[in-house]
C-alpha cells in the first residue's frame, strides 16, 4: 500500500497489480482512519463502494439524507458539490465502472438511481453481503481485487448488454475529452436523434449533452489539480472562456476551479487509478448504414 497525504487527508491505499480482465473496470483499495467529511467530485463512471472493515463509510446527501455501508451511485453523482463522504477505521474496495459495462453487472440500469445512491444490498440482496465477509477473509489486497473480479465478470456475462451504438456513442464521447458534437452522434451510428437520446439515457443513466458536459469537465478537473491555469485548462479543453469553465466547475461541485484544484477526492487518483482504465471494446451490429459505421477503437475511461 502507498499512503496518500494531501492537506489532513491521510489514506492509505492499494492498487492492483494487473488489469481487471473485464475491459471497463478499475479499482483500488482504501484503509481511512479518521475519513473527514471530504466532498464528492462528479466522475464519467458507475462507483461501486463495497466497506468490509470495523468501521463504515457515511455519505451525506442532500435535504439531511445519509447512506451508509456499501453503496452503488451513477455517473456524476455529487453535482451540486452537496454529497459529503466521511467515517472512522474505513476499509474498502471502490470500484470504477464504464457506464456501456454497468447495466450487465449491476443487473439495473444507473438510470434506475435517479441521480441518487443506493444501497448495494438493496441490488444484490444476500449476494452483497457474502461478498463483503469474503472480501473481510482475507488479508491481502490482491486477493480482496482478484475477488472482486471474479465477481464481476461472473455478473457482466450473465448481465444485459447495453446497445452497440450505444456504446460506440459513449467511447466517442470519452475518447474527444467531451469534445465530440453530440448533434452528429446519431448521424454517425444510422439513428434519428430522439432514438439514440433516449436509448442513451436509459441504459447509461444520463443523456449525450450531460454525459458530454460531465467528461469534458472531469478532464478539466484534474488538469486543475495537476497546477494548470484556468485561463489554459478552458482554452485546452473546450470551453468558450474562463467564465464558462467557472460556471461549469460552479455546477459540478459547488466550488471554485481554485477550490477544486485542492479536493483530496481528484489528487488521489494519480494514485488510485494511474492508468484511468479502458472501456469494454464495443461490438457493432453489421446493420449499420454502409458508409456510417463509426471507427472501432479502445479509448480511455
Amino acid at each position: 500500500m502507498r499512503t496518500f497525504v494531501h492537506g489532513a487527508a491521510v489514506w492509505d491505499v492499494a492498487c492492483p497489480q494487473r488489469p481487471s480482465s473485464l475491459a471497463g473496470v478499475t479499482m483500488a483499495g482504501f484503509r481511512v482512519r479518521d475519513l473527514a467529511p471530504l466532498r464528492m467530485v462528479p466522475h464519467p463512471a458507475v462507483t461501486l463502494l463495497v466497506e468490509f472493515g470495523a468501521g463504515s463509510p457515511v455519505l451525506d446527501c442532500a435535504a439531511g439524507r445519509q447512506q451508509r455501508g456499501s453503496v452503488v451511485a451513477g455517473p456524476g453523482f455529487g453535482s451540486g458539490g452537496e454529497v459529503r463522504a466521511r467515517g472512522e477505521n474505513v476499509e474498502c474496495v471502490q470500484v470504477r465502472l464504464s457506464p456501456v459495462i454497468a447495466r450487465a453487472v449491476l443487473g439495473v440500469s444507473p438510470a434506475d438511481f435517479g441521480g441518487a445512491v443506493v444501497s448495494l444490498g438493496d441490488l444484490w440482496g444476500r449476494e452483497a453481503s457474502r461478498f463483503r465477509e469474503q472480501l473481510g477473509d482475507v488479508s491481502a489486497w490482491q486477493d480482496r481485487f482478484a475477488l472482486t473480479d471474479v465477481l464481476l465478470a461472473r455478473r457482466h456475462v450473465a448481465g444485459p448488454p447495453v446497445d452497440p451504438e450505444v456504446v460506440w456513442a459513449w467511447h466517442r464521447i470519452v475518447g474527444s475529452r467531451g469534445l465530440a458534437r453530440v448533434d452528429g452522434l446519431a448521424a454517425d451510428v444510422g439513428w434519428s436523434r430522439k432514438r439514440l437520446w433516449s436509448r442513451f439515457r436509459s441504459q447509461l443513466g444520463l443523456p449525450p449533452k450531460r454525459a458530454v458536459k460531465l467528461v469534458r469537465f472531469d478532464h478539466a478537473a484534474h488538469r486543475l489539480v495537476a497546477g494548470e491555469g484556468a485561463a489554459q485548462v478552458a482554452a485546452d479543453a473546450g470551453y468558450a472562456d474562463q467564465s464558462h469553465l467557472h460556471r461549469d466547475v460552479m455546477a459540478f461541485t459547488g466550488a471554485t476551479p481554485g477550490a477544486v484544484a485542492d479536493e483530496a477526492f481528484l489528487a488521489v487518483d494519480d494514485i488510485a487509478w494511474p492508468s484511468r482504465g479502458t472501456p469494454a471494446k464495443p461490438h457493432l451490429s453489421r446493420d449499420l448504414p454502409l458508409g456510417r459505421r463509426p471507427e472501432v477503437r479502445r479509448l480511455p475511461l
